[in-house]
C-alpha cells in the first residue's frame, strides 16, 4: 500500500512531536506501507525571514514569494527542515532520502496564475516522475520530500505542501493521503470538527467562512488528490499520530475523512 503523509507545523517544529512521527512512520514502513513524506517548514521559513528583516504577507493561506524569499525557502525547506526530518527518522531506525521537487527533475512547476494579485515564485506542481520515489522505496528508504519545484523556466518556485502531497499521491498512485495538521480536523461553523466531509460541502463553507486561511489550500488539495485517484483522504492531529494505522485500517475514526462528492 502506497502512502503520502504530508508533515508540518509543530509536527516539524517541536522536537519531541518530531520524533514520535517518525517513530510511527517508521512502524508504518516496518508493516509495508511505502511511505513517502511531504513537508512544509512554514513557521521556520517565517522565523529566518524574520532574522533577515523580511515581513511575511499571506493571501488566501499561501505566502507571496519574492525572489529573495524564494532563496530564503529553499534555503531553510530544501535545508534545514528536510535534513531534519531525515534525522529523526534515522533516530527511529528508518533510513530516509531528503530531495526536493528539483532533484532528478522529480516535480515540475508552473507559476501560479496571478487572481487579482501576483504571488511572485509561487507555483502549482505541472508535471510529475515517480520513478525516483520508486527508486527509494526499492531500496528500503523512505522519501522525504521539500515543497519546492523547479519551473519550466528554470527557476525554483514555492509549493504550497499541502498541493505538493497531492501532487505527489496522484503521480505515484497512493493509496491514500494522510494530512498531519496543528488541528483536530476541519471545523463546522460551531468550532466541532467534521468527521466526513465530502467536496462538495467545501465550497459552501468557504463561501460562508468557516473554512478560511490554511485551511483552503489543504482541502483544495483533497479534492484534487480525490479527483486524480487517490482512493481515501484523511486529515490527522499529528498529536494523534500513533493512530493513523487505525484510522486507514477504518478502525479509528479521528479528525476528517474527505471523499470525492
Amino acid at each position: 500500500m502506497k502512502l503520502v503523509i504530508k508533515l508540518g507545523g509543530a509536527a516539524v517544529d517541536d522536537r519531541a512531536l518530531l520524533d514520535r512521527c517518525a517513530g510511527a512512520l517508521a512502524g508504518l514502513t516496518r508493516r509495508g506501507y511505502r511511505v513517502a513524506v511531504v513537508h512544509g517548514g512554514g513557521p521556520a521559513l517565517t522565523r529566518t525571514l524574520n532574522q533577515l528583516g523580511k515581513t511575511s504577507e499571506f493571501v488566501d493561506g499561501l505566502r507571496v514569494t519574492d525572489a529573495e524569499t524564494r532563496d530564503v525557502a529553499v534555503m531553510v525547506l530544501a535545508g534545514g527542515v528536510n535534513k531534519r526530518l531525515v534525522a529523526a527518522l534515522a533516530r527511529a531506525g528508518q533510513p530516509a532520502l531528503g530531495l526536493c521537487g528539483g532533484d532528478g527533475l522529480a516535480f515540475r512547476a508552473r507559476k501560479l496564475p496571478a487572481n487579482g494579485r501576483d504571488l511572485g515564485f509561487v507555483g502549482e506542481v505541472c508535471a510529475a516522475d515517480p520513478s525516483w520515489l520508486e527508486s527509494i522505496w526499492a531500496r528500503g528508504a523512505l522519501p522525504v520530500v521539500a515543497s519546492l519545484a523547479l519551473g519550466l523556466d528554470g527557476e525554483y518556485y514555492n509549493i504550497n505542501a499541502d498541493q505538493m502531497a497531492a501532487a505527489c499521491a496522484v503521480a505515484c498512485q497512493a493509496d491514500a493521503l494522510v494530512f498531519l495538521t496543528d488541528v483536530p480536523g476541519v471545523w463546522d461553523a460551531e468550532r466541532t470538527p467534521i468527521g466526513r466531509l465530502s467536496t462538495a460541502q467545501i465550497a459552501a463553507l468557504a463561501e460562508r467562512a468557516v473554512i478560511q486561511g490554511g485551511m483552503l489550500p489543504k482541502l483544495e488539495a483533497c479534492r484534487r488528490a480525490l479527483g486524480g485517484g487517490v482512493s481515501r483522504v484523511h486529515i490527522v492531529p499529528a498529536a494523534e499520530v500513533d493512530a493513523v494505522a487505525g484510522v486507514l485500517a477504518a478502525k479509528v475514526q479521528l479528525g476528517t475523512e474527505v471523499v470525492a462528492a
